[in-house]
C-alpha cells in the first residue's frame, strides 16, 4: 500500500499509542480520521496533523455511518488500525470473592468485540475500494499485547481480550482475502504511554529493568514504525508481530 495520498482510520487516535501512529501516518502522505472516544483528543491531534476528527465509541453497532461521514470527507478507507482499548486489573478470586463479571466483561466488549466491530465495518467499505496492480483494496492492523501470550495473576480479562485479537487475525485474513484485504495484529510489550509517563521515574525504571534489550520502556514511535510495516509490505498477512525487546511477562 502506498500511504500518500491514502485514507486511514485510526481509532484510539487521540492519546498513546493511537497518536503515535496517527502522526506517522500523516508523517508518510496519509489522510488520516482519527477516532476516539474523547472529542477533545481526537480534535487536538487531527487539527494538529491536518487530519479528520471522529468520535465515537468502537463499541457502537452502527459506527458504521460515522465512517461514512469520515468517507465523505477523506475518500475512500483504504486502511484501518485499531488502537483504542483499556486495561484494568482484577483477580478471578480475591478477599472479597469472585471477581465481579463486569469486570471480566467490560474488555472483552472494549478490546476484543470493538476491534472486531471497527474491522468489520471498515471491510464491508473497503471491499468497493478500486484495487491495485495486486488486487489490493485495504489493509487493517489490529493491536493485542503480550498479555496475550504471557497473561499475568489479575490479567485474566484483558488478557482474554488482548489472546481474542490474536486469534482473529488468521481467520479474519483468510476470509478477507476473496476481498483484497490483509490483517495483521501487532502485539506490544511495555511502552512509555501517557498513563506509564506519569510514574515516578524510579518506577519507570523498575519496570523498564525487566525488558531484555534494550533496557528501556518501548518509545510509541516504534509502534507506529511496525504499523507502518504491516499496511506498506503487500506480503506481509495474517501475522501476529510480537514488539517487546525480548519481554517475557513473569506470574506477577
Amino acid at each position: 500500500m502506498i500511504l500518500a495520498d491514502a485514507h486511514v482510520a485510526v481509532t484510539g487516535g487521540g492519546s498513546g499509542l493511537g497518536e503515535a501512529v496517527a502522526r506517522a501516518l500523516a508523517a508518510a502522505g496519509a489522510k488520516v480520521t482519527v477516532i476516539d472516544r474523547n472529542p477533545d483528543g481526537a480534535a487536538r491531534v487531527a487539527g494538529q496533523i491536518g487530519g479528520h476528527a471522529l468520535t465515537l465509541d468502537v463499541t457502537d453497532e452502527s459506527a458504521g455511518t460515522s465512517l461514512d461521514s469520515a468517507i465523505a470527507a477523506m475518500g475512500p478507507l483504504r486502511a484501518l488500525v485499531n488502537c483504542a482499548g483499556i486495561g484494568g486489573a482484577s483477580r478471578i478470586v480475591g478477599r472479597d470473592g469472585p471477581m465481579a463479571l463486569d469486570a471480566f466483561e467490560k474488555p472483552i466488549r472494549v478490546n476484543l468485540i470493538g476491534t472486531f466491530n471497527m474491522l468489520r465495518l471498515a471491510a464491508a467499505r473497503m471491499q468497493g475500494n478500486k484495487p491495485d496492480a495486486d488486487g489490493a483494496r485495504g489493509a487493517i492492523v489490529n493491536t493485542a499485547s503480550v498479555a496475550a501470550f504471557d497473561g499475568q495473576i489479575g490479567q485474566a480479562a484483558y488478557a482474554a481480550s488482548k489472546g481474542g485479537i490474536v486469534a482473529l487475525a488468521l481467520p479474519a485474513a483468510r476470509e478477507l482475502a476473496r476481498f483484497g484485504i490483509r490483517v495483521n495484529t501487532v502485539a506490544p510489550g511495555i511502552f512509555l504511554t501517557p498513563l506509564l509517563a506519569e510514574l515516578p521515574a524510579d518506577v519507570q525504571q523498575g519496570i523498564a529493568a525487566s525488558v531484555p534489550f534494550p533496557n528501556r520502556l518501548g518509545d510509541p514511535a516504534e509502534f507506529a514504525e511496525v504499523v507502518i510495516l504491516c499496511l506498506t509490505n503487500a506480503y506481509l498477512n495474517a501475522e501476529v508481530i510480537r514488539l517487546d525487546g525480548g519481554l517475557r511477562l513473569p506470574p506477577k
